[in-house]
């Protein structure tokens, strides 16, 4: 080997890796993986990487790295590690930080943290990449100590900065907070408007009640430069701490500061876009949304669907703004199927399928919409054909969804599937008890949700009080209920709300305890509520109390006078006692308030296809072959001691009009539907399942026993405040309601 000793020399002091480097750096072919990766053609710049002739140089490495962290393609990147493993096992300080920072983005904070630790040198950069990753994956304390350690060696930069300040607006850590403001103000980086923004979060996140000073905003106002992120900080900051209106005050500083707002703008706007009067605030951020395009973001969308949805918005409307975006992923979908799944279930459902349609496998919060919209369906079919695709995806074992299930199947009427999927649990929570004890109490089984509660392995929350205090009160058990009710506090240190108060109101109510029930209200330590009163007037309706009644119904209008409930229910006790002027004069102040009553409504599933009825039928298309079938089956009642509870009807008519009135009840149509329909949609004697938006009557709970028994079949149903399931003549509430 000839040539100069000092070339020699110089070959010595660089490596074989960066010779190589030098020389490959004018390949055509590594200059167009970089360009590739910088297109984010990441494949195409794979396929190209590994068909290279000769060894890549450090730039191509670093460039796939970027590309694999920003794309969050973690086997590709580990792929790369290992040729550059195999080929250049030294690294240079440039191409290890690239590697931090690719594990640290994808999460695999163990190799970044390994690849770090053996680094004998360290820049900046290195420190940087491990701070972010260590906040960008929820490590906020581990954050905050790497930064502490930092500062021994270098000064943060603003990357640094900002992700420290963000890990403890996470952590909510004030303390912490204020130390790294006061090292930005030394530094002076506090100017830097990516610090400032992350300061402006920082403070709004750990704002409380106790510590009402404004620092966000003193920050924002001391900002001598802002940016849109800057004002949509400040924007969210207004809007964690409830205040809407200056949240709105400052947008509109914004547009005239010149500022133009982005879709994370309006999607933080959005969010504030949920009591009654929002609706104008709501569509006029539509409009913006529509004549700057971003109503087409996926996004804004979403935002828009969820708060058009808690508005109240009819759901197709909600719909329409949802095909307004030009995508769709997971979260929109999502949000489409939540604003169906309380008054629309079946359409909750029907939309799940377009999910998939669009190429799109529902996640657990999918799936927990899903279930809450089949939780509102007359029977548990949907909810066993979710539970089946729950199985198929390998979420059988999640928790949440295990709960979700118990939920739907005991609100549909199948108890015993709820009980099994509460068996069957690998883990349970504190809302998995909650939940099965809540299905035994809709159900009438009080003495089992007591005996579960005894073998509950979880601290009791007032959750499980209501559960609790709400299956004795429809198995009747008073004296459990009182020892549960006073156990609350003293054992469990769980102090009674205006739900226990209510349960236990009920509780004494319905056994006939009014004076009992009126001293509990009038000892409670806080206010009583509008359910408290509906409690107690439903007991002396029941016991025929008018004085007690009269002090309840006047209390609950005082505090709902838009509520039919206290009108309604005076009306028909002073109805029923004959006193029809009392009975006007209570109609017409109800008329004065525009207080609606509800209709009476019942749905039954037959062959697919749910079938609502409303009292009186005379909307149904078959009501006159339905009501032939009424007439038939009230026959053949009579003759096994079927009479009409014609005191129930609260006008001046004929008996037999009366009678006429009880027969044609929704949930009596329901059941002639179901009936006629019974050849075709059911087999072996199956349960007919009907469910009603309001307490079922007398007269129809005496009517079903009777007919349960005359047609050989369980009839159940699902009213507004729980399960009958009537069996050969009697009913499961033991006439206890």
């Amino acid at each position: 080997m000839g040539g100069p000793r000092w070339v020699l020399a110089f070959c010595r002091t660089v490596t074989t890796s960066t010779f190589v480097h030098t020389v490959q750096s004018l390949d055509p072919q590594a200059t167009s993986v970089a360009s590739l990766c910088a297109q984010d053609h990441l494949q195409d710049a794979l396929s190209l990487f590994h068909a290279l002739r000769s060894p890549p140089d450090t730039q191509t490495y670093a460039a796939l790295f970027h590309a694999c962290a920003r794309l969050r393609r973690l086997d590709d990147g580990r792929e790369v590690h290992r040729h550059l493993l195999a080929h250049f096992p030294l690294h240079d300080l440039y191409l290890t930080n690239h590697m931090i920072n690719f594990y640290a983005k994808c999460g695999c904070l163990s190799h970044a943290r390994q690849l770090f630790d053996q680094m004998a040198q360290r820049n900046i950069v290195s420190w940087t990449a491990l701070i972010s990753g260590y906040n960008q994956h929820g490590e906020p304390d581990e954050c905050f100590r790497l930064f502490a350690r930092m500062l021994s060696h270098h000064f943060p930069n603003e990357f640094a900065f900002g992700s420290v300040l963000s890990s403890r607006a996470f952590s909510r850590d004030l303390l912490g907070g204020r130390q790294v403001h006061l090292l930005a103000i030394k530094t002076s980086f506090d100017k830097c408007v990516h610090v400032g923004n992350a300061l402006i979060t920082m403070y709004s996140s750990c704002s409380t009640t106790e510590h009402n000073v404004e620092d966000d905003w003193l920050m924002f106002q001391r900002m001598p430069y802002r940016n849109v992120i800057t004002w949509n900080s400040m924007i969210s900051g207004f809007l964690l701490r409830g205040h809407g209106l200056r949240s709105i005050q400052l947008f509109v500083e914004m547009r005239w500061a010149g500022i133009c707002f982005d879709r994370s703008t309006l999607v933080s706007l959005l969010s504030s876009c949920s009591s009654p009067g929002s609706s104008m605030q709501c569509s006029r951020l539509h409009s913006l949304a529509s004549k700057t395009g971003l109503n087409e973001d996926v996004e804004v969308a979403t935002a828009l669907v969820k708060a058009y949805s808690m508005l109240g918005s009819d759901v197709d409307y909600c719909y329409q703004v949802f095909l307004e975006a030009k995508q769709r992923d997971l979260v929109s979908w999502t949000g489409i199927i939540m604003s169906c799944a309380e008054n629309r279930p079946e359409e909750a459902i029907r939309l799940l399928h377009g999910l998939r349609q669009d190429g799109f496998n529902p996640d657990r919060y999918t799936f927990s919409i899903v279930l809450k919209a089949c939780a509102g369906l007359a029977t548990a079919r949907q909810t066993s054909a979710i539970h089946g695709q729950i199985f198929k995806t390998g979420y059988q074992d999640d928790v949440v969804l295990s709960n979700a299930l118990i939920h739907a199947y005991s609100r549909c009427g199948t108890f015993e599937f709820a009980e099994c999927v509460f068996v069957h649990m690998q883990d349970r929570d504190i809302v998995s008890w909650n939940s099965m004890i809540k299905a035994y109490a809709m159900h009438g089984r009080g003495e089992e949700a007591l005996l579960l509660f005894s073998h509950m392995d979880l601290q009791p929350d007032a959750t499980t009080f209501v559960g609790l205090l709400t299956a004795c009160s429809h198995a009747g058990l008073v004296s459990q209920g009182c020892q549960i009710f006073n156990s609350m506090l003293e054992e469990y240190g769980t102090p009674p709300q205006c739900d226990h108060y209510a349960c236990m109101v009920d509780i004494l109510g319905r056994a006939g305890l009014l004076t009992e029930a009126e001293d509990l209200i009038n000892q409670m330590p806080i206010h009583p509520d509008s359910v408290v009163w509906s409690a107690l007037l439903a007991a002396s309706r029941k016991h025929g109390k008018i004085s007690s009644a009269q002090r309840a119904a006047k209390k609950l209008i005082e505090l709902q006078p838009h509520n039919s409930l206290g009108y309604v229910t005076m009306a028909n006790i002073y109805c029923s006692k004959g006193n029809f002027s009392s009975a006007g004069s209570i109609r017409k102040e109800m008329k004065q308030w525009e207080a609606k009553k509800e209709p009476g409504l019942s749905w039954i599933e037959i062959q697919n296809r749910i079938h609502e009825f409303a009292s009186g039928g005379i909307r149904h298309p078959r009501r006159e072959v339905l009501f032939k079938e009424i007439e038939r089956l009230v026959n053949r009642l009579k003759e096994r001691g079927y009479v009409p509870e014609t005191s129930l009807v609260l006008h001046e008519i004929e008996e037999e009009h009366k009678e006429k009135q009880l027969y044609y009840h929704s949930e009596k149509l329901a059941l002639g539907f179901g009936l006629m329909m019974s050849d075709s949609a059911t087999t072996n004697g199956a349960p007919i399942r009907i469910m009603k938006n309001i307490r079922i009557c007398l007269d129809c709970h005496n009517f079903m026993k009777l007919a349960s028994d005359c047609v050989g079949r369980e009839i159940v149903i699902r009213d507004a405040n729980r399960f009958h399931h009537f069996k050969g003549g009697s009913c499961s509430c033991k006439d206890y309601w």
